[in-house]
């Protein structure tokens, strides 16, 4: 009787293990929220345009006219370069981060240096003038020659590559960029 009762509470104690490997994680995922994050509907899960899946808790913006402009020369700027749509997802990633998709000028003492543009490039780092990387097509030309250079950059996951070219004092926030980048190239490169 002693063994039956010890064999049934080691399986019982198996299976609460077992439940609670697999349900462990989803549940802490679940109560892990950041003041910043938004829902996210993912529209979007192409192994073409997101191959190592998404990292960490994703953000979301609303973009207004311009914002959706700067998005749509990105894309015609990486088609230009005769890159394909993972480029763009990485680049577009990229400008959200560093500017919002709003094409900034110099900020003043709210500036990082003299960070300017849709991917914050710096003249004195010599990403071009002022009026070069203010250049939608130009600034996003200019990253994309960046991108190109990284060996591998189509393997990595999309904060590495981004990371790489921008060399960021917050290398991993471009991370969270990437559905919403994703989302924009999948509704604008056919159009």
């Amino acid at each position: 009787m002693n063994t039956i009762l010890r064999k049934s509470v080691l399986g019982i104690a198996g299976l609460a293990f077992t439940g609670g490997v697999f349900a462990g994680p989803v549940a802490a995922h679940a109560a892990d929220t950041t003041a910043n994050a938004k829902p996210v509907t993912a529209t979007v899960q192409s192994d073409k345009l997101i191959p190592h899946g998404v990292q960490g808790n994703q953000s979301r913006i609303e973009l207004n006219d311009e914002q959706t402009a700067n998005v749509k020369a990105i894309i015609a700027a990486t088609k230009k370069a005769g890159m394909d749509e993972r480029a763009a997802v990485v680049s577009i990633a990229t400008a959200l981060q560093e500017s919002k998709l709003e094409n900034l000028g110099h900020l003043g003492d709210r500036n990082d240096h003299d960070s300017q543009g849709l991917f914050q490039q710096r003249p004195s780092s010599g990403w071009g003038t002022v009026e070069q990387i203010t250049d939608p097509e130009y600034s996003t030309t200019a990253f994309l020659k960046g991108l190109k250079q990284v060996d591998g950059w189509q393997d990595m996951p999309l904060t590495k590559a981004a990371q790489t070219v921008q060399v960021s004092a917050y290398p991993d926030h471009y991370a969270q960029w990437e559905q919403q980048a994703a989302d924009l190239v999948a509704e604008h490169w056919n159009k």
